[in-house]
Order: C-alpha cells, then sequence, then structure tokens
C-alpha cells in the first residue's frame, strides 16, 4: 500500500521542518492536497498516517486532505474539462487525443499547524511528497 509511503514522507518532511523551527512541542495538524489523478485512496491515506504519527510530534494530529479535480485542455482546439474518474483524456469537444493534463496529479503539504514554547505557529509548506515526484 503506497499510502503508507506517502504518510511516512509528510511525518518525515513535517518532523524536518519541526526540528527547523526548533522548540515545536505537538503538531495539530497537516493539510495535503491531493489530486483526483494521483492514485490515493483517502481512506487509506488517513488510516496510514495515524499509524506512521504514533510516537512522533505528531501523534493525535489532524490529516485534512483537500480533493483537487482532474482537469485537462485539448491542444487543437483548447477545449476544457473535467477529466473524471476513470479519467477522459480525450477531447469531448473534437474528439482530439492531443491533451494537457492541467490539474488533478497534485500531492503536497500545503500547511502544518503547531505549538511551541511560544503558542501556536503556522507553517506553510508547499512542497510535493518525494516519493510522488
Amino acid at each position: 500500500m503506497h499510502e503508507m509511503s506517502i504518510a511516512l514522507a509528510v511525518v518525515d518532511q513535517v518532523e524536518e521542518a519541526a526540528a527547523r523551527a526548533k522548540g515545536v512541542t505537538v503538531v495539530r495538524s497537516v493539510r495535503l492536497q491531493v489530486g483526483e489523478l494521483a492514485g490515493v485512496v483517502p481512506d487509506a491515506l488517513a488510516f496510514s498516517f495515524e499509524l506512521a504519527c504514533a510516537g512522533t510530534l505528531l501523534e493525535g494530529a489532524e490529516l485534512i486532505t483537500e480533493a483537487v479535480p482532474g482537469w485537462a485542455r485539448c491542444t487543437p482546439c483548447v477545449h476544457e474539462w473535467a477529466v473524471g474518474m476513470p479519467p477522459r483524456l480525450t477531447c469531448p469537444a473534437c474528439g482530439g487525443t492531443q491533451t494537457d493534463l492541467l490539474a488533478g496529479r497534485e500531492l503536497q503539504i500545503l500547511d502544518v499547524h503547531w505549538e511551541d514554547g511560544l503558542g501556536p505557529a503556522h507553517t506553510p509548506t508547499r512542497e510535493p511528497i518525494p516519493e510522488e515526484r
């Protein structure tokens, strides 16, 4: 299950950011952007995240996922459409097969909320998760 490797990568990145910030005592939440076409099962990711957080600064942290729908554009006619699942990658307007995927493969940490000795903190982290680059 690759959701576990994604969860472990998220925990690692958040722990690294917390170490750089110094003094972080607990992570309250992590918000991820997950594309419809990223091949991630949200329930499996949530389960894996909970397991990956055990015994870390993130233990008990809430995982918030924001779904990003898949969108494509036809190169010849410039029509844009939601590709859906399973993805429709031929243009519904002209039937063309030369398409560009505009959105839907995202998998990145949007932000993290933690507390340190000074009170609540908010650290934006906009990096793709390494295993999914």
